[in-house]
């Protein structure tokens, strides 16, 4: 009971204005940028989503970052592409958590100790406060599975089917 409480206070400490301190309005443009260069390479989608902290709902069912990062993917539509290529980056400051979730077309593909890699990167420049870093750094490993998956071919029109700026909570 005390742990559980302790991880509530620990995540109604933290809201929205550590989110953008860790992820200030020029560094939203520039990931924006960069999702939207990634995405005329391959035909998937990439979001990110950074979360200070979990819903209360969560918390009160001790939920894990992975439900929450599951449900995001589903809320934000990722899941919901034509070639079912999506993948989602979410980040949870309140736990330091990272979760990778790629849509069906994509996981099938691609070993699961690959997204466990992309999640250490992404972890050891966190740790070091590089959020840009971190975040550049997986979503060019992403984008480098997508091209090797599922290729953007010159006479595809490049659908962009959701949108290219990072959801911040």
């Amino acid at each position: 009971m005390l742990r559980r409480l302790m991880r509530i206070l620990k995540h109604r400490w933290v809201d929205e204005a550590d989110t953008r301190r860790a992820i200030p309005p020029d560094l939203v443009e520039r990931l924006a940028g960069r999702v939207a260069a990634s995405e005329r390479r391959h035909s998937g989608e990439v979001r990110i989503c950074v979360e200070a902290g979990l819903p209360l709902s969560y918390l009160w069912r001790d939920a894990t970052p992975r439900e929450r990062a599951i449900a995001m993917f589903s809320k934000l539509g990722v899941w919901d592409t034509a070639q079912n290529n999506g993948v989602l980056i979410y980040l949870l400051l309140a736990e330091h958590a990272i979760e990778v979730v790629a849509d069906r077309g994509l996981a099938a593909k691609v070993d699961p100790g690959e997204w466990q890699r992309i999640v250490q990167h992404m972890g050891a420049a966190f740790r070091a406060g590089r959020f840009e870093d971190g975040l550049t750094q997986a979503l060019e490993e992403v984008s480098a599975l997508l091209v090797a998956h599922f290729p953007l071919r010159p006479d595809q029109p490049d659908a962009n089917e959701l949108p290219d700026e990072p959801v911040l909570g």
